[in-house]
């Protein structure tokens, strides 16, 4: 959803004013507005608000996205705190980053885990998630009280006015470099995470999972190259202690459960030691 509020503070239907005046019709991209429990164009597009709290802006033509399973799954795995470190080095290059004044715009945001932690370190600032799943829109909208949510295809023209955007999120999702720049502020920067060669290397090996694209370096400056300027890279390890839930979990969230039948994990250790490696680059 759009969560906003007016100038005395109500939420107005549940749909934030204040974010929907940054947002673009997905199919005449003409600027929307707020009208009950709908938006709408001056050509007459109108886009529902769902119960859950988040705006579709699809068009319906968003892929399907991650399933209800897999995002309950990503959900519980994240409240663990695994991955938290990724969300402080997040909010660390953010807090460091950002001049430009604008959204927070999280492409491929989840259940805006990561995307909440970033507005924590930034207050006062407004933030976007996008995501082509409902279920993962439906945790994002409640993910924090300055966040809103919306449906859109990423890999299309972003329901996002131009220049709206201080700073753009992309956390193992797509990459649309054309649209980053478009949306971008003019002093505005791009955070960029993907997995390093070792991430999750021991469930891999014995889980057979799909492992990182060796081709994964040449794909992200063949995505941003001709769009942006890498200003600043550094990899975050960590070594993680997981139980057999936390591993199952992990396995159900990831691409491998889009692509294969679950692997066995029957017969787990107590305890199975994991590293997680994540380069966060930044661009502008």
């Amino acid at each position: 959803m759009v969560r906003l509020v007016d100038r005395g503070g109500a939420k107005m239907n549940g749909v934030r004013p204040d974010i929907v005046r940054d947002l673009r019709c997905p199919v005449c991209a003409a600027p929307l507005s707020p009208e009950g429990g709908t938006v709408r164009c001056a050509v007459g597009h109108s886009f529902d608000v769902a119960r859950q709290g988040y705006l579709n802006l699809s068009g319906g033509r968003a892929a399907a996205g991650d399933t209800a399973a897999m995002i309950a799954a990503r959900a519980e795995f994240l409240a663990a705190g695994h991955y938290d470190f990724i969300g402080t080095a997040l909010a660390s290059a953010a807090a460091r980053t950002v001049a430009a004044d604008g959204l927070v715009v999280d492409l491929g945001a989840g259940t805006g885990h990561h995307t909440a932690a970033v507005l924590d370190a930034l207050p006062g600032r407004l933030g976007l998630a996008l995501d082509s799943s409902t279920y993962a829109l439906r945790r994002a909208a409640r993910a924090h009280p300055r966040l809103g949510a919306v449906a859109c295809d990423g890999w299309r023209r972003l329901p996002v006015r131009d220049g709206a955007a201080a700073l753009v999120l992309d956390v193992f999702a797509p990459r649309n470099g054309a649209e980053f720049r478009r949306i971008l502020a003019p002093g505005g920067a791009l955070l960029v995470v993907t997995p390093e060669p070792a991430h999750l290397r021991e469930l891999v090996d014995a889980l057979d999972l799909l492992a990182v694209d060796p081709d994964k370096d040449r794909r992200l400056d063949h995505a941003l190259g001709a769009h942006f300027a890498l200003v600043d890279s550094r990899v975050e390890t960590r070594t993680l202690h997981l139980g057999p839930a936390d591993v199952r979990r992990l396995v159900a969230m990831g691409p491998s459960a889009r692509h294969t039948d679950p692997p066995p994990t029957d017969g787990l250790p107590a305890t199975t030691t994991v590293t997680a490696a994540i380069r966060l680059s930044t661009y502008r």
